[in-house]
């Protein structure tokens, strides 16, 4: 009778999806960071005083959400040569996790900012702070006390959304565990192992989210 889940095997096996989980740690954590600065330049620009620039914006925005990641990645990864910009596959993915999830992310700013009392903008005015530093020392950062967790879901998300990058061939968890089905015949062990890693993440990430949570509603109580 075959064994359902070789257990001697999955250990066998383990070292290398942990490699390929620290690869997909980096591309979360970066595409993330990448993202949460595009959605500020996005909101930045979508809340501008200049309707054209406003406009340009949104349109950018519905733009990167209404159309699939994957479409995205293929876009860059296989149009961008034909224009001579020519990227390794690991840097275009991160960009296109953070372009794509930068435009999640400017709404959840934006519906932050516009949370954010209009007497706080006139109390900057009133103080002479000046519209920029204002928005960076003032409204910010209260802004973000109530969109942390959307933010926070937004990276379990994009974490989640990594093993899409094995469409171009970047060695992160699922792509490895394919490689290793694909040599060995044996696609039960290596797909659950990574499961199971992507679960272990996952919570981490969401207990991370709730502690920065916590700091933020401390620091700005």
């Amino acid at each position: 009778m075959t064994q359902v889940f070789d257990f001697a095997f999955a250990w066998q096996i383990l070292p290398s999806l942990a490699r390929a989980a620290i690869v997909t740690l980096e591309m979360t954590l970066a595409g993330f960071l990448l993202a949460l600065v595009i959605g500020l330049v996005l909101v930045a620009l979508r809340l501008s005083r200049s309707p054209p620039i406003a406009w340009a914006a949104l349109g950018m925005i519905e733009f990167l959400r209404g159309t699939p990641l994957l479409a995205q990645l293929f876009f860059m990864f296989f149009v961008f040569p034909l224009w001579g910009i020519r990227l390794p596959a690991a840097p275009i993915g991160i960009i296109a996790l953070g372009l794509h999830y930068g435009a999640y992310c400017s709404e959840v700013y934006r519906a932050g900012i516009e949370s954010v009392p209009r007497g706080q903008w006139e109390a900057c005015a009133a103080l002479n702070l000046g519209r920029m530093i204002g928005f960076f020392r003032i409204i910010l950062p209260q802004a973000l006390i109530p969109v942390a967790p959307a933010l926070g879901n937004y990276l379990i998300a994009l974490f989640k959304e990594t093993p899409i990058l094995s469409a171009i061939a970047i060695a992160e968890l699922m792509q490895r565990a394919k490689e290793i089905g694909s040599d060995t015949f044996r696609y039960t062990e290596p797909i659950t192992l990574v499961g199971l890693f992507f679960l272990a993440m996952a919570l981490v990430s969401a207990t991370g989210v709730r502690w920065v949570e916590r700091r933020l509603k401390q620091a700005y109580r």
